[in-house]
């Protein structure tokens, strides 16, 4: 069943009762007269959605491509994801290096406590390796890891401009098993270079320097619900000490970390479901992909419709889901000021094979073949936020960085299907 605002008219041709041909009034009125078999062969929106519920609301928007030609240059394209500590940058790192080929490692005969993670294309720097401190030293200034003046700044801007002019830095390794720093390790400019942690963005010389930049926003009632369920399940901790350590950790966050969210080209936002009334438990998730518009080389995905304003709740006979069910909303939106379109889905796989279903309504995806998404969603079916928005968008932020990756170097990656 399709609910259409009135944004679009319907074709009076249609050949089955279930069978609606939908067209944006700017569309020439002759189309009117296609067959449902012409109707078939054009994009998702205007196809048929049986027993799916969906409706929408058409923004005409001219079709634009984001691609910027650069002269060809010699270091990597840089990447930047901003998180909180706990908030799922190792997972992330892990489902989009994999794009590239081979599997990030610490580099080979090195420290094994290194924090680095090196494959076939791209290098993963954590940028705790830039504390100003180690852990004594900021016992002794009384500051936390998240404030800007434990971050050494001029040297992980001096280290960055290195590497992205093709040059090796000796980098600091900071030990989160001892707390102290260990002797430098040697890193080399590779072709993709992805900077994660805590301040990625907060400098303004390496913010400049970014190709693309993610922000993991994990909302507070979200990291409260993780953070008991991990620390009174497992570690026998009370829930008074809990809300204690997250209130003392909270204006740090808010002061130094979370205001970086405003520079991000696209923000991974997880929230509490919309589906259970007043839930607290965190399981069930509301993940939404605030993609900013206009980002050189990025071209958003959307569902069914680009520009549209689209609810949808997939069939339940093609995509298995326990009660609350699943519900996936796409849209325009407003973010620090700027216009943005969003990706939303709130709830869960059961089935995670039948993803497919639901990647076959999306489009500007950068797939290189058709199940992409959901091969890479099984290739990491064990790993936190697997069955539900979070793996799904962290999927697909992944391809679209390596789109972007070929788009700027103008190399191809090779893929198997």
């Amino acid at each position: 069943r399709i609910v259409v605002d009135s944004g679009f008219r319907t074709a009076p041709t249609v050949t089955s009762r279930r069978r609606v041909v939908l067209f944006p009034r700017t569309q020439n009125l002759k189309m009117a007269s296609m067959t449902m078999s012409a109707a078939c062969a054009q994009p998702l929106a205007a196809r048929k959605f049986q027993g799916s519920r969906v409706s929408g609301k058409s923004v005409v928007r001219a079709a634009k491509r984001n691609v910027t030609v650069k002269a060809e240059r010699d270091g990597p394209v840089l990447i930047g994801l901003a998180a909180d500590s706990g908030c799922g940058k190792s997972t992330f790192m892990r489902r989009m290096t994999s794009l590239f080929g081979g599997k990030a490692t610490p580099p080979e005969g090195g420290n094994p406590d290194s924090n680095t993670l090196i494959s076939d294309s791209t290098t993963v720097l954590c940028l705790d390796d830039y504390h100003l401190n180690d852990r004594q030293g900021r016992k002794e200034s009384g500051l936390t890891a998240l404030n800007l003046k434990e971050q050494n700044f001029d040297l992980m801007y001096e280290q960055t401009k290195a590497l992205m002019e093709g040059k090796a830095v000796d980098k600091p390794i900071y030990n989160h098993v001892t707390g102290v720093f260990d002797p430098a390790e040697k890193i080399e400019s590779p072709n993709i270079l992805i900077l994660e942690g805590l301040h990625p963005f907060a400098d303004e010389r390496v913010r400049d320097m970014f190709d693309f930049k993610i922000y993991l926003d994990i909302s507070d009632d979200v990291k409260f619900a993780w953070k008991i369920q991990r620390d009174m399940a497992e570690r026998g901790h009370s829930l008074e000490s809990i809300k204690a350590s997250i209130e003392a950790r909270k204006p740090d966050f808010d002061e130094f970390v979370d205001p970086q969210k405003q520079f991000a080209d696209v923000v991974i936002q997880v929230l509490p479901t919309q589906l259970i009334p007043d839930d607290n438990e965190g399981k069930i998730l509301r993940v939404r992909m605030i993609m900013k518009e206009g980002v050189e080389n990025f071209d958003a995905p959307y569902l069914f419709d680009e520009g549209s304003t689209i609810s949808w709740i997939p069939c339940g006979r093609k995509l298995t889901c326990s009660y609350p069910g699943i519900k996936f909303f796409y849209g325009p939106d407003t973010f620090f000021g700027e216009e943005v379109s969003v990706l939303e889905m709130d709830g869960q796989f059961d089935k995670l094979e039948e993803l497919i279903y639901v990647e076959s309504h999306l489009s500007n995806t950068s797939t290189k073949f058709y199940g992409e998404i959901t091969q890479q969603m099984l290739k990491y079916q064990n790993g936190p936020g697997s069955n539900n928005g979070t793996g799904l968008f962290q999927t697909l932020c992944g391809l679209k960085v390596r789109e972007l990756y070929e788009r700027i170097s103008e190399k191809e990656v090779v893929t198997a299907a």
